[in-house]
Protein backbone atom coordinates (compact mmCIF):
# COMPACT_ATOMS: atom_id res chain seq x y z
CA UNK A 1 0.00 0.00 0.00
CA UNK A 2 3.06 2.16 1.07
CA UNK A 3 4.71 1.67 -2.58
CA UNK A 4 1.19 2.85 -4.38
CA UNK A 5 1.26 6.04 -2.47
CA UNK A 6 4.39 6.63 -3.13
CA UNK A 7 3.87 6.18 -6.81
CA UNK A 8 0.43 7.47 -7.70
CA UNK A 9 -0.36 10.17 -4.43
CA UNK A 10 -2.77 12.42 -6.49
CA UNK A 11 -4.51 9.49 -7.27
CA UNK A 12 -4.87 7.89 -4.07
CA UNK A 13 -5.46 11.41 -2.47
CA UNK A 14 -8.27 12.25 -4.72
CA UNK A 15 -9.56 8.57 -4.01
CA UNK A 16 -9.55 8.60 -0.60
CA UNK A 17 -11.33 12.22 -0.12
CA UNK A 18 -14.29 11.04 -2.27
CA UNK A 19 -14.45 7.70 -0.63
CA UNK A 20 -13.85 9.35 3.15
CA UNK A 21 -16.10 11.91 2.51
CA UNK A 22 -19.10 10.55 1.06
CA UNK A 23 -19.14 7.65 3.29
CA UNK A 24 -19.72 9.82 5.86
CA UNK A 25 -22.12 12.27 4.02
CA UNK A 26 -24.55 9.54 3.14
CA UNK A 27 -26.61 9.67 6.76
CA UNK A 28 -26.94 13.34 5.96
CA UNK A 29 -28.21 12.73 2.32
CA UNK A 30 -30.38 10.22 2.79
CA UNK A 31 -32.14 11.64 6.34
CA UNK A 32 -35.00 14.02 6.27
CA UNK A 33 -32.45 17.12 5.55
CA UNK A 34 -31.78 14.94 2.24
CA UNK A 35 -33.60 12.56 0.48
CA UNK A 36 -36.02 11.88 3.42
CA UNK A 37 -35.74 7.60 2.86
CA UNK A 38 -34.31 7.51 6.66
CA UNK A 39 -36.88 9.31 9.36
CA UNK A 40 -34.05 11.36 11.15
CA UNK A 41 -32.88 14.91 11.08
CA UNK A 42 -29.40 16.03 12.69
CA UNK A 43 -29.41 18.16 15.39
CA UNK A 44 -29.48 22.02 14.08
CA UNK A 45 -25.57 24.02 15.88
CA UNK A 46 -26.41 27.68 14.97
CA UNK A 47 -29.47 27.38 13.64
CA UNK A 48 -28.77 24.60 11.03
CA UNK A 49 -28.15 21.18 11.00
CA UNK A 50 -24.98 21.28 8.34
CA UNK A 51 -22.49 21.63 11.02
CA UNK A 52 -23.68 18.16 12.58
CA UNK A 53 -24.03 16.68 9.25
CA UNK A 54 -20.63 17.42 7.27
CA UNK A 55 -18.16 18.47 9.81
CA UNK A 56 -16.84 15.23 10.33
CA UNK A 57 -17.05 13.86 6.75
CA UNK A 58 -15.30 17.32 5.76
CA UNK A 59 -12.27 16.80 8.28
CA UNK A 60 -11.58 13.52 7.18
CA UNK A 61 -11.88 13.86 3.94
CA UNK A 62 -9.08 16.56 2.75
CA UNK A 63 -7.49 16.81 5.37
CA UNK A 64 -6.63 13.75 6.83
CA UNK A 65 -6.67 12.45 3.63
CA UNK A 66 -3.78 14.50 3.44
CA UNK A 67 -2.00 13.92 6.10
CA UNK A 68 -1.82 9.82 5.73
CA UNK A 69 -0.71 10.58 1.75
CA UNK A 70 1.64 12.83 2.29
CA UNK A 71 3.20 10.54 5.79
CA UNK A 72 3.25 7.62 3.12
CA UNK A 73 4.56 8.94 0.13
CA UNK A 74 7.40 11.91 1.53
CA UNK A 75 7.73 10.90 5.45
CA UNK A 76 8.75 13.52 7.79
CA UNK A 77 10.13 15.39 5.23
CA UNK A 78 7.30 16.16 3.31
CA UNK A 79 4.91 16.36 6.65
CA UNK A 80 7.21 19.38 7.62
CA UNK A 81 6.80 21.22 3.88
CA UNK A 82 2.66 20.58 4.23
CA UNK A 83 2.82 21.98 7.87
CA UNK A 84 5.33 25.14 6.90
CA UNK A 85 2.75 26.34 3.88
CA UNK A 86 -0.44 25.74 7.00
CA UNK A 87 1.60 28.52 9.23
CA UNK A 88 2.86 30.65 6.60
CA UNK A 89 1.39 33.32 7.92
CA UNK A 90 3.83 36.28 7.53
CA UNK A 91 3.07 37.84 4.48
CA UNK A 92 1.71 41.03 3.12
CA UNK A 93 -0.67 42.89 5.00
CA UNK A 94 -2.45 43.65 1.67
CA UNK A 95 -3.08 39.68 1.12
CA UNK A 96 -5.39 39.67 3.99
CA UNK A 97 -6.91 43.27 3.00
CA UNK A 98 -7.86 41.33 -0.02
CA UNK A 99 -8.90 38.36 1.64
CA UNK A 100 -11.36 39.44 3.97
CA UNK A 101 -12.44 42.66 2.15
CA UNK A 102 -11.76 41.94 -0.93
CA UNK A 103 -14.01 39.40 -1.93
CA UNK A 104 -16.89 40.06 -0.27
CA UNK A 105 -16.32 43.26 -2.90
CA UNK A 106 -15.85 41.20 -6.09
CA UNK A 107 -19.30 38.96 -5.37
CA UNK A 108 -20.96 42.37 -4.69
CA UNK A 109 -19.96 43.31 -7.37
CA UNK A 110 -21.56 40.05 -9.50
CA UNK A 111 -24.82 40.13 -7.39
CA UNK A 112 -25.25 43.94 -8.47
CA UNK A 113 -25.48 42.67 -12.25
CA UNK A 114 -28.58 40.25 -10.98
CA UNK A 115 -30.35 42.20 -8.48
CA UNK A 116 -30.04 46.35 -7.45
CA UNK A 117 -32.00 45.78 -3.80
CA UNK A 118 -29.39 46.57 -1.97
CA UNK A 119 -29.77 47.69 1.69
CA UNK A 120 -27.70 49.14 4.30
CA UNK A 121 -25.56 46.89 6.63
CA UNK A 122 -25.05 47.83 10.49
CA UNK A 123 -22.51 47.31 13.09
CA UNK A 124 -24.16 44.67 14.72
CA UNK A 125 -23.62 42.51 11.25
CA UNK A 126 -20.50 43.38 10.88
CA UNK A 127 -19.95 41.93 14.04
CA UNK A 128 -21.65 39.15 13.35
CA UNK A 129 -19.51 38.98 10.06
CA UNK A 130 -16.21 38.77 11.68
CA UNK A 131 -17.91 35.97 14.46
CA UNK A 132 -18.52 33.91 11.13
CA UNK A 133 -15.44 34.42 9.43
CA UNK A 134 -13.67 32.76 12.79
CA UNK A 135 -16.26 29.81 12.50
CA UNK A 136 -16.06 29.21 8.94
CA UNK A 137 -11.82 29.42 9.61
CA UNK A 138 -11.95 26.65 11.85
CA UNK A 139 -14.59 24.13 9.79
CA UNK A 140 -14.90 24.46 6.19
CA UNK A 141 -11.16 26.43 5.39
CA UNK A 142 -9.50 24.01 8.06
CA UNK A 143 -10.98 20.69 6.46
CA UNK A 144 -10.68 21.99 2.83
CA UNK A 145 -7.53 23.78 2.28
CA UNK A 146 -4.78 21.60 3.33
CA UNK A 147 -5.81 19.19 1.12
CA UNK A 148 -7.11 20.84 -1.83
CA UNK A 149 -4.34 23.56 -1.95
CA UNK A 150 -1.77 22.55 0.45
CA UNK A 151 -1.46 19.04 -0.68
CA UNK A 152 -2.90 18.34 -4.19
CA UNK A 153 -1.96 21.97 -5.82
CA UNK A 154 1.67 22.33 -5.36
CA UNK A 155 1.36 18.55 -6.64
CA UNK A 156 -0.86 19.08 -9.75
CA UNK A 157 1.44 22.72 -10.68
CA UNK A 158 4.71 21.30 -10.43
CA UNK A 159 3.33 18.49 -13.23
CA UNK A 160 0.28 20.42 -15.48
CA UNK A 161 1.71 23.64 -15.10
CA UNK A 162 -0.62 26.72 -12.80
CA UNK A 163 -3.09 27.24 -15.01
CA UNK A 164 -3.64 23.68 -15.98
CA UNK A 165 -2.92 22.27 -13.13
CA UNK A 166 -5.74 24.99 -11.39
CA UNK A 167 -8.35 23.95 -14.29
CA UNK A 168 -7.92 20.12 -13.24
CA UNK A 169 -8.27 21.01 -9.64
CA UNK A 170 -11.50 23.14 -10.20
CA UNK A 171 -13.34 20.50 -11.26
CA UNK A 172 -12.82 17.92 -8.49
CA UNK A 173 -13.25 20.23 -5.83
CA UNK A 174 -16.20 21.20 -7.26
CA UNK A 175 -17.78 17.33 -7.82
CA UNK A 176 -16.67 16.49 -4.11
CA UNK A 177 -19.93 18.36 -3.27
CA UNK A 178 -22.11 16.52 -5.21
CA UNK A 179 -23.68 14.50 -2.19
CA UNK A 180 -24.62 17.86 -0.62
CA UNK A 181 -26.92 18.82 -3.74
CA UNK A 182 -29.30 16.43 -2.55
CA UNK A 183 -29.58 18.21 0.59
CA UNK A 184 -30.50 21.32 2.12
CA UNK A 185 -27.15 22.70 0.99
CA UNK A 186 -28.60 23.10 -2.22
CA UNK A 187 -31.49 25.43 -1.66
CA UNK A 188 -32.10 26.24 -4.91
CA UNK A 189 -32.48 22.52 -6.66
CA UNK A 190 -31.42 23.03 -10.28
CA UNK A 191 -30.23 19.34 -10.89
CA UNK A 192 -27.52 19.13 -13.78
CA UNK A 193 -27.78 23.16 -14.41
CA UNK A 194 -26.84 23.58 -10.42
CA UNK A 195 -24.16 21.07 -10.66
CA UNK A 196 -22.75 22.51 -14.18
CA UNK A 197 -22.92 26.27 -12.62
CA UNK A 198 -21.07 25.00 -9.37
CA UNK A 199 -18.21 23.84 -11.17
CA UNK A 200 -17.86 26.99 -13.26
CA UNK A 201 -17.47 28.67 -10.40
CA UNK A 202 -15.50 26.15 -8.81
CA UNK A 203 -12.88 26.82 -11.50
CA UNK A 204 -12.76 30.51 -11.79
CA UNK A 205 -12.60 30.63 -7.76
CA UNK A 206 -9.83 27.96 -7.86
CA UNK A 207 -8.08 30.44 -10.62
CA UNK A 208 -8.20 33.20 -7.71
CA UNK A 209 -7.16 31.72 -4.77
CA UNK A 210 -4.05 29.79 -7.02
CA UNK A 211 -2.93 33.41 -7.85
CA UNK A 212 -3.10 34.37 -4.50
CA UNK A 213 -1.50 31.58 -3.49
CA UNK A 214 1.74 31.44 -5.47
CA UNK A 215 1.84 35.33 -5.09
CA UNK A 216 2.26 35.18 -1.17
CA UNK A 217 5.08 31.81 -1.42
CA UNK A 218 2.25 29.24 -1.15
CA UNK A 219 0.52 30.69 1.81
CA UNK A 220 -1.85 28.17 3.22
CA UNK A 221 -3.33 31.10 5.72
CA UNK A 222 -4.40 32.94 2.67
CA UNK A 223 -6.22 30.56 0.70
CA UNK A 224 -8.19 29.68 3.93
CA UNK A 225 -8.78 32.97 4.47
CA UNK A 226 -10.49 33.99 0.66
CA UNK A 227 -12.12 30.39 1.21
CA UNK A 228 -13.72 31.57 4.48
CA UNK A 229 -15.05 35.07 3.21
CA UNK A 230 -16.60 34.19 0.28
CA UNK A 231 -18.82 31.41 2.21
CA UNK A 232 -19.21 34.07 5.52
CA UNK A 233 -19.83 36.57 2.85
CA UNK A 234 -23.12 34.32 1.67
CA UNK A 235 -24.15 33.17 4.57
CA UNK A 236 -23.75 36.65 7.13
CA UNK A 237 -24.20 39.41 4.28
CA UNK A 238 -26.03 38.19 1.43
CA UNK A 239 -29.03 37.19 3.44
CA UNK A 240 -29.35 40.66 4.90
CA UNK A 241 -27.06 42.83 2.02
CA UNK A 242 -28.62 41.48 -0.89
CA UNK A 243 -32.49 40.21 0.00
CA UNK A 244 -33.10 39.73 -3.95
CA UNK A 245 -31.20 37.05 -4.39
CA UNK A 246 -33.19 34.14 -2.99
CA UNK A 247 -31.89 30.86 -3.97
CA UNK A 248 -28.77 28.99 -4.56
CA UNK A 249 -28.40 29.22 -8.28
CA UNK A 250 -28.75 33.06 -8.17
CA UNK A 251 -25.94 32.92 -5.60
CA UNK A 252 -24.02 30.95 -7.95
CA UNK A 253 -24.39 33.09 -11.25
CA UNK A 254 -23.22 36.06 -9.25
CA UNK A 255 -20.52 34.57 -8.03
CA UNK A 256 -19.61 33.25 -11.01
CA UNK A 257 -19.78 36.45 -12.49
CA UNK A 258 -17.64 38.17 -9.98
CA UNK A 259 -15.09 35.71 -10.04
CA UNK A 260 -15.15 35.33 -13.76
CA UNK A 261 -14.12 38.35 -14.12
CA UNK A 262 -11.32 38.37 -11.89
CA UNK A 263 -10.23 35.26 -12.83
CA UNK A 264 -9.98 36.19 -16.80
CA UNK A 265 -8.42 39.12 -15.81
CA UNK A 266 -5.76 37.53 -13.60
CA UNK A 267 -5.07 34.80 -16.33
CA UNK A 268 -4.17 37.34 -19.18
CA UNK A 269 -2.54 39.95 -16.79
CA UNK A 270 -0.36 37.09 -15.81
CA UNK A 271 0.01 35.20 -19.32
CA UNK A 272 -1.31 32.14 -17.42
CA UNK A 273 1.36 31.54 -14.87
CA UNK A 274 -1.10 33.29 -11.71
CA UNK A 275 2.46 33.57 -9.93
CA UNK A 276 4.06 30.48 -10.10
CA UNK A 277 7.75 30.88 -9.28
CA UNK A 278 9.05 27.68 -11.56
CA UNK A 279 9.39 26.79 -14.98
CA UNK A 280 5.66 25.78 -16.16
CA UNK A 281 5.93 22.21 -18.19
CA UNK A 282 5.17 22.44 -21.59
CA UNK A 283 6.43 25.76 -22.22
CA UNK A 284 9.37 26.55 -24.07
CA UNK A 285 11.40 29.33 -23.54
CA UNK A 286 12.06 31.94 -26.53
CA UNK A 287 14.08 35.06 -26.44
CA UNK A 288 11.28 37.30 -26.30
CA UNK A 289 10.58 39.70 -22.92
CA UNK A 290 8.56 37.82 -20.46
CA UNK A 291 10.24 34.56 -20.90
CA UNK A 292 12.85 32.52 -19.83
CA UNK A 293 15.03 32.44 -16.65
CA UNK A 294 15.27 35.85 -16.08
CA UNK A 295 11.66 35.85 -16.38
CA UNK A 296 10.90 33.14 -13.51
CA UNK A 297 13.41 34.30 -11.16
CA UNK A 298 11.61 37.99 -11.44
CA UNK A 299 8.67 36.19 -10.50
CA UNK A 300 10.45 34.29 -8.03
CA UNK A 301 11.44 37.73 -6.43
CA UNK A 302 8.45 39.04 -6.68
CA UNK A 303 6.62 36.07 -4.58
CA UNK A 304 9.34 36.45 -1.93
CA UNK A 305 8.99 40.20 -1.56
CA UNK A 306 5.02 39.46 -1.04
CA UNK A 307 6.40 37.18 1.90
CA UNK A 308 8.44 39.60 3.49
CA UNK A 309 7.01 43.25 3.07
Amino acid sequence: MAGIVRRYPLTCFFVAVYGITWLFWLPYALSEDGLGWWHFRFPEVLGDTQLAGLLVGGYLGPFASAFAVTALADGVPGLRRWRARLFRWRIAPRWYLFSVLGIPLVLLAGSLVLTRDVHRVGVSMILLYLGGMVLQMLTSSLAEEPGWRDFALPRLQARHGPLLGTVILGPLWAWWHLPLFLTTWNRGGGGLRAIALFTLLAVAFSVVITWAFNRTGESLPVAMLIHASNNNTFSVLTPVLLPGLVNSEQVTVASLIGYGVLAVVLVIVTRGRLGYPGPVPGRTSGPGPGSGPAADRAEVARSVGDVTT
